[in-house]
């Protein structure tokens, strides 16, 4: 009989307390074994409990929720799905706890609706048992790793180099790994870069002004009509696709879910490989499912290239693993390496 995930549940509501807990026991294969209505009685309850994953509310009293990350991944290491609000004080401290090594996140708004409607399970049911299952050897590592900082690299940049578009795809666990990667890529990298992050609108324009301070790049939030530009990273806001004109001008829009996605990677990338030809280059970081492997697959048919980052460094090897595995990456990486292999593919 499989064992079901064992989950501690921390809020100071009591009202958020029961609603999440109602929510997440819809699943049978889910048991909340505990909660916590602080930070302090948090750290107290997973070491005695040991649950498989922690729901942990950012605003608290006595100890809020990032102070009780930093406790829990020190003395404890446990997969955490931070419960956010959407607001800014919020989605600042959310995208600071994702960098920590927190696994997941979701708007608390959502996790106090009921689950199974349409038949469907809740999104963040889903999220604890994909948390459940991250090694706890990578989020020790997410949680020490200092991040990167401008100008940390090795290769050097050709002054030479055909100029590239560089499409990078992320999602669970993608905060964290744009946060060290991001920091590594010079002012001077010859290739515009598109972004696609699967989280919410508001998030999105936060990550991208929190990378936009630690990097040489300048990155933001895309609007449409803005232009593919050298030594500037755009990211796809949350809920949008988006795509390249023949202009080079970006264009958004709110087209179907493409798996189970938007913003989607393989809607970007299908668009850069087919504005820009060999000269289109993609990497795709952890996350769930399967998102950039068709992409990958147009990139690679227009003689472009593609990097894949290495299992072990992935929160979850999801989507790395199904380019790798569908024959789609000419180089994988871990996170550590992937600048330099960046740099490199740039530099061919």
């Amino acid at each position: 009989m499989k064992e079901r995930v064992r989950v501690l549940v921390v809020d100071d509501s009591v009202f958020a307390r029961n609603a999440i807990t109602k929510s997440l026991e819809t699943d049978s294969d889910i048991e909340v074994v505990g909660v916590a209505s602080d930070g302090i009685n948090a750290i107290e309850q997973v070491k005695a409990l040991k649950p498989d994953v922690v729901t942990l509310d950012v605003s608290m009293p006595r100890m809020d929720g990032m102070e009780a990350l930093d406790r829990i991944m020190s003395e404890c290491p446990t997969p955490i799905v931070m419960l956010s609000a959407l607001t800014g004080e919020n989605t600042h401290a959310t995208l600071e706890a994702l960098e920590k090594g927190a696994v997941d996140f979701f708007l608390k708004a959502s996790a106090l609706t009921p689950a199974g409607r349409n038949g469907e399970s809740s999104e963040l049911i889903v999220k604890v048992k994909i948390a459940a299952k991250v090694p706890i050897a990578n989020l020790m590592a997410a949680s020490k790793t200092k991040l990167a900082q401008a100008g940390n690299r090795k290769v050097k940049v050709s002054s030479t180099a055909r100029r590239k578009i560089l499409v990078i795809g992320s999602s669970t666990g993608g905060p964290r790994a744009l946060a060290e990667l991001m920091p590594q890529l010079p002012a001077n990298l010859p290739a515009a870069i598109l972004m696609v992050q699967h989280m919410p609108a508001e998030f999105t324009r936060t990550l991208a002004e929190r990378l936009d301070r630690t990097c040489e790049l300048e990155i933001r939030e895309a609007k449409r009509g803005d232009s593919v530009e050298y030594g500037t990273a755009l990211m796809a806001p949350g809920g949008y696709h988006m795509v390249v004109k023949k202009t080079g001008a970006i264009d958004l829009n709110q087209g179907p879910l493409v798996c189970g996605v938007r913003p989607s990677a393989d809607v970007l990338m299908k668009s850069v490989a087919e504005q820009y030809g060999n000269i289109s280059l993609g990497v795709i970081l952890t996350g769930m499912g399967s998102d950039g492997t068709e992409g990958s697959r147009q990139i690679r048919l227009v003689g472009g290239k593609v990097a894949a980052e290495h299992e072990s460094s992935c929160a979850v090897y999801g989507m790395p693993r199904s380019v790798i595995e569908s024959g789609n990456a000419d180089t994988v990486a871990p996170l550590s390496g992937l600048a330099d292999e960046i740099i490199r593919l740039c530099n061919e």
